[in-house]
């Protein structure tokens, strides 16, 4: 980002990092950033920590930076896990079956009761110490012991644990809602779409993605706002089970990684459209969209090359476009009432859909260039400290584990020598029933 042509200026963030818990530092960067620009900026949080923590100080911002109105620290509670689930239970959303541990015994329990594998989450996951050893946000767990000794570590954690039901990917089970809300959760613009390929492969950030109006999904994502009274910019990810229901996972206070893809004929997005409402400029009506690609090159290379294209169900004729006219409430149309069915659109014209990259363009290609030169360092970088030290009997298995990383725990379990390159572990963890992915490669977000 700090390559392209369009970016004015960069300025510098707090002297130590951001601490959500102790946002003064931020209060006094921000407040030094205002008096460089001279006149009010729009400010939109990009990531969950910044979120949280602007809205922490958002008070004292007011005359300095337009952002949006979440009061009681509404970003931290729907960023707490914990506090996600209540408000999933309390609204009737779909989410996956939790539950929050008081003891080891009763995590150990809690772990056997769910069917293992069970998923394992920190409630506050920002709260984590960085390079804590076996302490991720999210993690898979084969039994109930390692759910005892995760829960033993929650001082060291600094939140709760939750474990929960674990939900398997497949086909079309990966789907997310995007959306810019004005005050009182009114939409401005929001959309539903699938993960046709991610990275890590069927647990991480969407390498593919596809704009896919789904009734289900956009009235979840709807109903979450409109009953917070959300104002801002919202990401949520959603996991379809085993009998076809989509189940929350994740709500982000925050623009996603792909909110480009939701960008309408105009070139309007959720971004976009959150400053015109901030600024208080008319946001236009959304025309047009659906079908849409978006592609991260980077990912999409990785995810192509560890496990291919996932296979995929014939796509669902979508809804007609978010604003366009007669579009029922669920495609998001600013205003709209809910409860009636969403009209179809011809299905050429989602297969016409256009491809949006996340680095390429045509009229600014430094950021391409930058992110290709740091994914052959990192790839030539991993290749040289594979070999190093390796044997020179061990390095044809050592190749093999670098070019097919998938094959890395059959390998330890049938070839020792692979083991200065793999990880000790996987070998002896069983396969989910009815996972078709390495355990490492299902972990939920």
């Amino acid at each position: 980002m700090g390559r392209s042509r369009y970016l004015r200026a960069v300025h510098p963030g707090p002297v130590g990092g951001l601490d959500p818990e102790a946002p003064e530092a931020l209060l006094e960067c921000l407040t030094e950033v205002s008096e460089r620009i001279g006149r009010p900026a729009v400010l939109i949080a990009m990531d969950d920590l910044s979120a949280i923590a602007v809205s922490r100080v958002a008070p004292t911002l007011r005359e300095r930076f337009r952002i949006p109105h979440q009061p009681d620290n509404l970003p931290a509670r729907v960023a707490d896990k914990a506090e996600l689930s209540r408000l999933c239970a309390r609204w009737d959303v779909p989410h996956p079956e939790t539950v929050i541990p008081a003891s080891g015994a009763e995590a150990a329990e809690a772990a056997w009761r769910l069917g293992l594998p069970v998923i394992a989450k920190w409630s506050r996951p920002w709260l984590l110490p960085t390079g804590a050893d076996g302490l991720r946000s999210t993690m898979l767990v084969h039994t109930t012991a390692e759910a005892r000794r995760l829960y033993e570590r929650s001082a060291e954690a600094g939140s709760r644990l939750l474990l929960q039901r674990f939900l398997p990917a497949g086909v079309d089970t990966d789907w997310f809602f995007h959306g810019a809300f004005a005050r009182g959760g009114r939409p401005l613009l929001a959309g539903s779409g699938r993960k046709e390929l991610s990275w890590p492969v069927r647990t991480g950030l969407t390498a593919v993605g596809r704009w896919l109006p789904d009734p289900a999904v956009e009235e979840a994502g709807l109903r979450l706002a409109e009953r917070l009274g959300y104002q801002g910019i919202l990401d949520l990810d959603f996991r379809r089970d085993e009998s076809g229901c989509f189940r929350l996972v994740d709500f982000n206070p925050r623009p996603g990684a792909q909110f480009r893809l939701f960008s309408d004929s105009a070139g309007l997005d959720v971004v976009q459209a959150m400053y015109l409402d901030l600024t208080g400029q008319q946001v236009p009506q959304p025309s047009g969209g659906p079908g849409r690609v978006f592609v991260a090159e980077n990912y999409a290379l990785l995810a192509r090359i560890r496990g291919g294209s996932m296979p995929r169900r014939p796509a669902a004729v979508p809804a007609e476009p978010a604003g366009s006219p007669g579009a029922s409430a669920s495609s998001a149309a600013p205003g709209a009432e809910r409860g009636t069915a969403p009209k179809r659109a011809p299905k050429r014209a989602v297969e016409r859909g256009r491809v949006e990259t996340a680095w390429f363009a045509a009229d600014d290609l430094l950021p391409f260039l930058a992110m290709l030169g740091a994914l052959l360092g990192r790839g030539a970088g991993k290749g040289v400290r594979a070999l190093r030290g390796v044997p020179e009997q061990g390095r044809r298995t050592a190749l093999a584990v670098v070019r097919a990383p998938r094959q890395r725990g059959r390998n330890q379990s049938e070839d020792g020598s692979a083991g200065t390159a793999g990880s000790a572990g996987s070998a002896s963890r069983p396969v989910p029933p009815g996972a078709s992915a390495e355990p490492d490669e299902l972990v939920s977000r």
